[in-house]
Formats: structure tokens, sequence, C-alpha cells
């Protein structure tokens, strides 16, 4: 396979143009919070480069912000709530109260293991008793591929947390309980195709540990932050971006979560999706905070703004959030 380095990287607005795309913002549908970059685990592919010692978290001024645009922005029908581990965050149960009152459709993005971290012994309870659907990383049913990506001693909570999950409702029919599973490649590969692999581990963690769930999402690990720096160790960047632009796919594009999202970081700043928080590329043509627009819906007018990680979310059947889009 054909490689590509740093500075030959074609630009992904030209891309677009050349199928014929432009990528305009669509109706603001979904607002995610990321309260912070303190998590029980630090897994080799996070994109946050969260861990047990990080310090950045949201704090109770920037929480009745956001709190408050939830209010003024009736038009926003989904919070997703992700860190870190959110649930980590003191101000967590504050956020899920107010968009409960408020009649959201919440998601938590939880690693499983933080609900059974020391004075989270009732959080799942909490979930479940506010309607919160969980959206569970869990890169593989088998324990030696999990604990490869995310640490030793890792797969035995996780599944005891399905199973608390799954004592509570989460993941059976007509419980009302969203629990939905992820999926991320464990090295510089793109994933399966996602109905296919939601069948191998609806088939292993139902035969060997009793656990349903509702969807897996399958999710392109994104050329930054932890990943990035695996890739430039291995030296395998350019053979893993070539990997993207060889499976660029126009018709995932149109389905990218930035066009209907926008991404709140733990200190107020606005980004168009998660991964450009992380890397710091500001939503539309300038950095600005949640103290600086008077309601969300301001921001459909905005550019959105395209680095070479986009890729990522168009390759094959593309990747967001929810999973592929194709």
């Amino acid at each position: 396979m054909n490689a590509v380095s740093q500075t030959s990287i074609p630009d992904f607005g030209e891309s677009l143009r050349a199928n014929g795309l432009s990528l305009g913002r669509l109706p603001l549908e979904i607002l995610q919070i990321n309260v912070g970059k303190r998590c029980n685990q630090a897994c080799h592919h996070c994109h946050v480069d969260a861990g047990p010692k990080r310090i950045e978290m949201m704090n109770a001024r920037t929480t009745a912000r956001v709190i408050e645009l939830m209010r003024e922005s009736p038009h926003v029908r989904i919070v997703d709530i992700t860190g870190g581990a959110p649930e980590l965050n003191p101000h967590f149960r504050e956020l899920v109260l107010a968009a409960y009152a408020l009649g959201k459709q919440i998601i938590d993005r939880c690693n499983l293991t933080v609900l059974l971290e020391p004075g989270q012994e009732d959080t799942a309870q909490f979930l479940a008793i506010h309607g919160v659907g969980v959206v569970a990383s869990l890169p593989c049913y088998s324990k030696a591929n999990v604990e490869k990506q995310r640490g030793l001693n890792v797969f035995g909570p996780s599944i005891a947390a399905l199973q608390k999950l799954n004592a509570l409702g989460y993941g059976r029919a007509d419980s009302g309980l969203e629990l939905n599973l992820v999926y991320n490649p464990g090295g510089a590969f793109l994933p399966p195709p996602q109905a296919a692999l939601e069948a191998d581990y609806r088939r292993e963690l139902g035969r060997r540990f009793g656990i349903v769930f509702n969807q897996l999402y399958t999710i392109t690990n994104m050329p930054i932050s932890r990943f990035l720096h695996a890739l430039e160790r291995d030296g395998e960047f350019g053979v893993y971006m070539q990997k993207l632009l060889d499976a660029f796919n126009p018709q995932a594009a149109l389905g990218v979560m930035c066009r209907n999202l926008v991404s709140v970081s733990w200190d107020g700043q606005l980004y168009d999706c998660d991964f450009n928080q992380m890397l710091e590329l500001p939503l539309g043509d300038r950095p600005r905070t949640i103290w600086e627009i008077a309601h969300l819906g301001d921001l459909e007018r905005e550019p959105i703004a395209f680095a070479s990680h986009c890729y990522g979310c168009t390759a094959g059947p593309g990747s967001s959030c929810g999973g592929a889009l194709t």
C-alpha cells in the first residue's frame, strides 16, 4: 500500500469540493458536553488523553452556563455527556437532572468500570431512574483484546458493570433504557462492517455472560492524541492515512456529526466535535466560549472547521458518535 506524508495529505475541503460536496450546518440537535479529562482508565487509543492524573474538570460556573444554554435552546433534542469518565465530575448529576427536567434525551458515554469505583455505587441506578441512555465502550468481547487496548484487569469489571446495567433493565426490550456498545479498532485498520460485528458481540456476550444490549457502534480511530503518537512511533502514520484516503466515501461525508452537533469543552470553549476539541480547532473562524453567545442557535450560521483527521469520519461506511453512517 502507498503511504502519504504529513505534508502530502490532500486538503479535506478540496476533497469535498472534488466530489461536489459543500457541508453546511443543519439545524442544531445535539449538545455534546465534555465535562473533563479525569478518568479511572488510561486507554491506549484515547483521543482525549484522559487518565487518573488529569485535573481538567468542568466547574460549577461553566456547568451553570451550559444549563442556561440548554434552557434557551429548545431545538436541542439530545444532551450527550462525555469525558474522561463523565461520572467522576462532581457536577455530572446536576447536568443530568437539568436535562431530564427539560425533557432532553440524555446520553452518558461510560467506560463501564467507573460504575464500580468507590463513591459510584448508585450511579447506574441514578442513570436508570432518569432514563439516561448509556453508550458503553467495549472494544471487544474477548478479555485479551480488551486488556491489550484498555489495560490489565479491565475486562472483568466491564462485564460486571454490563450485568449490573442489564439487571436494571438496560438493553432489554420495552424497558426504554438504551444500552449501546462501542467498538473501535485495536490498531491501524478500519472497523469491520457494523452489522456483522454486532451479531458477533450479541452472540458471544449473550452466550458467555448473559449480556444483552441494543446496538453496537463501530467508530474509526482518529489520527490524533495517543493514537497518533502510536502511529508515529510505529512508523504507520502514512499507511493509516492512506487507508483513510483510499476509503473516502462521499455518501458518509453527508452524514458527519459536526453538521448538527456542537461540542462544549470542560472550560466552556466551543467546537464542532469532540475531536476538533482535542486539537483545539475552534468552531467557525475564531475561538469563542459559551459566554459569548445568547443561545446555541446562534452557531448554525458558522462554518465548520475541517482538517485531515476528518478523513476518519468519512472512510468506508463512515464514523460518528453514533457509529457507522452508511
